[in-house]
């Protein structure tokens, strides 16, 4: 979708909180994107820095990346410690252990409290057994030690560690969201989420729970961006918003701060969360909230119960008009590539995509990542024909359904977005828009050849 470069905010996340409990531990945070290092550029740069651990984390999609690294630095020095984890290796633990030598241990989860515990138990030369949450090999077998329990206040994890990226700040942005020179920062205030939605990991990799932090804290984190390090367009990393739960106290709490005046949010919520709340979301436009994500996902009611959304297609026209009513961005999210998909059925959804008139619109292939429902239903039945990790990005189609090829349906893909934004009135509008993250989000899409580059895809 174009230029795209945010912060590597998990990370961040994990070194302050490393940083408060082990402050003799030296961190630094390479961002290779940022410093613009290729993989000779990181080698260089692991020799001159000489590390004892190495910490990396990944989505399925660069699942490879992190085994690279940490085979340049096993081959710099087999003594370097390598850790990964994320939601892909925390569900892959075995088969990545199995696979990949290079990687001495996988955290499981999350990760805060174990990477602490296991840096100590390297220090201490400690039992890896005793460290909670982590998988690691032991002469020729793979060892799981039990999950470790998740953190139940989130409000006392401090900030994330900006500071230790400070000179890459400038850089960060979301080119098709907020332009190239509006500061962009991602924002955490909840982990997880109470819904089953076959096609996620992350309820999941969360143990099938919603824990929040509280509004204040929310508040004043924002703030604390803002003030401290002017972040401006801040994405709220959370899976679910719970409008219901705490829309109203985060609304009370922002209308407090005089950074809302100057901060752009953008977060995702359910259509039906928003259909349910429409008060709330006047509210959170005068805070603030100019950009909402919606998992509108297919106009077929069989596939969203084969989906397992929890939600019925009447709600997304609710939701696409009360986010109109108050003048917030609306992006509408579609998935293609459901066993039951044919050209017929895609045909409808585009046109159901059409007629909810989202500000933007993005489509994407069912994709079994490992973690899912839908991937353990996948690979019993043999539907997964692709098993290149890098290709798991939601662009590329990694299975048929029962009357379309892999092919096809990532021809039916491309026709999506040819229906949706190969429209030359809807290009024009969008480009003239008076809405400014409309206007610069078409002439953004325009200047990257979107269309061109998923007809390459076929």
């Amino acid at each position: 979708m174009g230029e795209y470069l945010p912060p590597p905010s998990s990370l961040l996340i994990l070194a302050a909180y490393v940083e408060r409990e082990l402050p003799g531990v030296d961190i630094e945070i390479v961002d290779c994107q940022a410093d613009r290092l290729d993989w000779k550029g990181l080698e260089k740069y692991i020799e001159s820095t000489a590390p004892s651990i190495i910490l990396t984390s990944g989505f399925t999609t660069n699942a490879y990346s992190c085994v690279r690294t940490c085979e340049i630095a096993k081959t710099i020095n087999e003594d370097i410690t390598t850790i990964v984890g994320g939601i892909h290796f925390s569900f892959t633990a075995e088969e990545s252990l199995q696979n990949y030598p290079e990687i001495d241990f996988i955290v499981r989860g999350e990760g805060e409290q174990t990477v602490v515990d296991l840096i100590k138990t390297i220090q201490n030369k400690g039992k890896f057994s005793d460290v909670r949450g982590i998988s690691y090999r032991n002469n020729d077998a793979v060892v799981h030690t039990p999950p470790r329990p998740l953190i139940e206040n989130l409000d006392t994890l401090p900030y994330p560690a900006y500071h230790l990226v400070e000179k890459h700040l400038k850089q960060y942005h979301f080119t098709m969201m907020a332009g190239r020179n509006t500061r962009y920062m991602i924002l955490e205030g909840a982990r997880g989420c109470n819904h089953h939605c076959s096609f996620c990991t992350q309820w999941n990799h969360w143990g099938s729970r919603w824990r929040t932090k509280s509004a204040k804290r929310i508040a004043d984190e924002i703030e604390y961006l803002h003030n401290t390090y002017g972040g401006v367009f801040l994405w709220f990393a959370d899976d679910h918003m719970r409008l219901g739960t705490r829309g109203k106290q985060l609304y009370e709490e922002l209308r407090q701060k005089e950074s809302n005046k100057d901060v752009m949010l953008f977060f995702q919520a359910r259509i039906d969360d928003i259909a349910t709340h429409p008060d709330l979301m006047a509210k959170l436009r005068n805070v603030g909230t100019y950009w909402i994500l919606c998992g509108v996902e297919t106009n077929s009611e069989e596939m969203l119960r084969e989906y397992k959304k929890g939600i019925k297609t009447q709600d997304a026209y609710q939701a696409m008009n009360v986010l109109k009513q108050n003048d917030i961005f609306s992006q509408a999210m579609f998935v293609i590539g459901g066993r039951k998909d044919t050209h017929k059925s895609i045909e409808r959804l585009r046109q159901y995509s059409t007629d909810l008139t989202p500000d933007i619109a993005i489509y994407t292939a069912l994709t079994p990542f490992p973690g899912t429902i839908y991937y353990e239903t996948a690979k019993k039945n043999g539907w997964i024909e692709d098993t290149n990790y890098s290709n798991y990005d939601m662009a590329h189609a990694i299975m048929p359904t029962e009357t379309l090829t892999r092919k096809e349906v990532q021809e039916e893909l491309w026709r999506c977005y040819r229906n949706f934004y190969g429209s030359l009135t809807r290009g024009i509008t969008g480009v003239l828009s008076k809405n400014k993250l409309k206007r610069t989000m078409y002439q953004h899409m325009a200047g990257q050849f979107v269309l061109e580059k998923f007809r390459r895809l076929i």
